[in-house]
């Protein structure tokens, strides 16, 4: 079993990876400059490292045809990568804000899109579209990355009726509050706000998204498609 996690270089994206080997895949571990931390994952793993920098969707195709000519289709997709930026609406600049929908977005359309022919061929694959509990209630000074989550869920839905007829099942994770390095722009106040305001009374681990992944790549859940898993700790229901 062949998976292409993107953004895997850390966060979420590496619990999946590690979570994904332990069931027997084979990880492909996407990663944009943090090629270090990616190869001594991959080394871990026995994987196999593909850098590019989505903003560039000409990157995306020169991976996909990589993956593709290297690898072939993968069974399992895990979009993963992405870029937030924080302020208010009126002040985040033109350029910050199409940049992150080209990542957050377009590039998970445009990998998607370059992969799916091999698995209609062979009437089988999973896709997991990784969105977040704030494209599911938006956040102030999030706008930008609320709307791109949003958009993801969006495509998950609409995708998995199109290509549920061919044997394809497309899901989507929604995150709380985890403890990534995106977070890591929140002083510690706030996250034990976050925290207080969860629940169950903490910040989620990556490894927990991970346990939702693997559960949605697997047999068990095969009668599963277009639906939002929220991994959130009850912060949003």
């Amino acid at each position: 079993m062949l998976a292409l996690i993107t953004g895997a270089s850390r966060g979420i994206g590496a619990a999946a990876a590690k979570r994904l080997a332990a069931d027997g895949y084979t990880v492909l571990i996407h990663c944009c400059r943090r090629r270090d931390l990616a190869e001594n994952l991959a080394k871990e793993l026995h994987g196999h490292v593909l850098q590019a920098d989505f903003s560039d969707l000409s990157q995306v195709d020169s991976l996909a045809q990589t993956v593709l000519d290297r690898f072939g289709t993968p069974d399992l997709l895990v979009n993963n990568a992405a870029v937030s930026v924080t302020g208010l609406f009126q002040d985040i600049p033109d350029d910050e804000a199409e940049t992150l929908f080209r990542v957050n977005i377009f590039s998970m359309m445009r990998l998607t899109k370059r992969l799916l022919p091999g698995m209609i061929a062979g009437q089988h694959g999973c896709i997991l579209n990784i969105a977040s509990v704030w494209g599911e209630t938006g956040a102030s000074c999030e706008v930008h990355y609320s709307t791109s989550k949003a958009a993801v869920i969006g495509f998950t839905k609409a995708l998995a009726q199109e290509v549920g007829p061919s044997g394809i099942r497309v899901n989507c994770i929604s995150p709380g509050v985890i403890d990534t390095d995106m977070n890591r722009i929140h002083d510690a106040d706030t996250m034990q706000q976050l925290a207080d305001e969860t629940p169950l009374c903490r910040i989620g681990k990556p490894e927990e998204v991970a346990e939702a992944v693997a559960y949605l790549a697997s047999d068990a859940a095969r009668f599963i498609t277009g639906q939002v898993l929220s991994v959130n700790g009850g912060f949003h229901t």
